[in-house]
């Protein structure tokens, strides 16, 4: 959430937090998955694979993967109970022990009196991993799920694979309305690959850490030091009283979101800095930031809390 993550120690590191390989339903072994996301360019990935019965379970030991510039957290995709329309949960856990206990989850369907969703993420969150709600609109959740699980860091506001392959990949309608109430969470973009369609290398998280290790990354995501994206740069964003200077990528459009529907914009060509005043915003207790390129791909800073912020 700070804005201070721009001038904190470290460097930024790119990663994707939502993947997965012939240890669930993805069409790659581990190994692979590793291979490509470094060939790619990536400084880490965690594998989510799928925590049901079906695939016994599994937490992916992705440490054997492990190169000088690249590194993996072990995490898995949650499963259990139902959510108001019936459907299986989905919650990606990041930083998990390689003994965590399974839920009663023995395929993707929802069994009666399982454990439920608030319960799995605390006790993800209490064995030390970072938790994120997953595709919310491709999942059908509503404002009732989303709010019925306390223990969450983020949302995924952006699943590339939910939007390559069905056009539901979008979270935000699922974040702000928690953020109106007060809920300090933060957002992921992330890929969702399984590599059997073309949903792969299309979002991600840049975290601001000291080094490229296991726990580094895992306490900056933790402490929202990082922001997201699909294709642009973020360099630095400054909240001032009144108004907000961004430093960016080349890009067309800069947006400051917040509560209600007021928007700050500025439009232009190959920007890579903006000033934008806060009076429309200047009551909203939240802000956030949007960059937006010339092809359409979009940048997005974690939430700005003004009386936490103010620098």
């Amino acid at each position: 959430m700070p804005t201070s993550i721009f001038s904190a120690t470290g460097r930024f590191y790119r990663g994707n937090l939502h993947t997965h390989s012939t240890k669930s339903d993805g069409a790659l072994d581990p190994q692979t998955v590793c291979d490509r996301y470094r060939a790619e360019g990536y400084d880490f990935i965690a594998l989510t694979d799928h925590f049901v019965g079906l695939f016994d379970y599994p937490i992916t030991d992705t440490s054997h993967c492990r190169k000088d510039g690249f590194t993996t957290i072990l995490g898995a995709e949650l499963h259990t109970g139902a959510m108001g329309n019936g459907n299986l949960w989905h919650l990606v856990a990041v930083g998990l022990p390689l003994d965590f206990a399974p839920p009663d989850a023995p395929h993707f369907n929802a069994v009666e009196g399982s454990e439920t969703a608030a319960s799995i993420a605390q006790r993800a969150r209490d064995a030390g991993a970072f938790v994120a709600l997953a595709h919310p609109h491709w999942s059908g959740m509503t404002h009732q799920d989303a709010s019925s699980v306390t223990a969450a860091h983020a949302v995924e506001v952006y699943n590339y694979g939910c939007a390559a392959d069905n056009d539901r990949g979008e979270g935000f309608s699922t974040l702000e309305p928690l953020l109106n109430e007060g809920r300090p969470l933060n957002l992921i973009a992330t890929d969702d690959a399984h590599f059997n369609t073309p949903d792969h290398f299309g979002g991600w998280v840049m975290v601001k850490a000291t080094e490229n290790s296991p726990e580094a990354l895992l306490h900056a995501l933790k402490q929202g030091q990082y922001y997201s994206s699909s294709g642009p740069q973020i360099h630095d964003i400054r909240y001032r009283e009144g108004r907000i200077e961004v430093e960016c990528s080349a890009c067309v459009t800069i947006i400051v979101q917040g509560q209600g529907t007021a928007t700050a914009t500025q439009h232009g060509v190959s920007m890579t800095t903006g000033r934008l005043a806060l009076d429309r915003l200047s009551q909203s207790p939240w802000l956030r930031v949007t960059v937006i390129d010339r092809t359409g791909k979009r940048a997005w800073s974690n939430p700005i809390w003004v009386d936490k912020d103010r620098s």
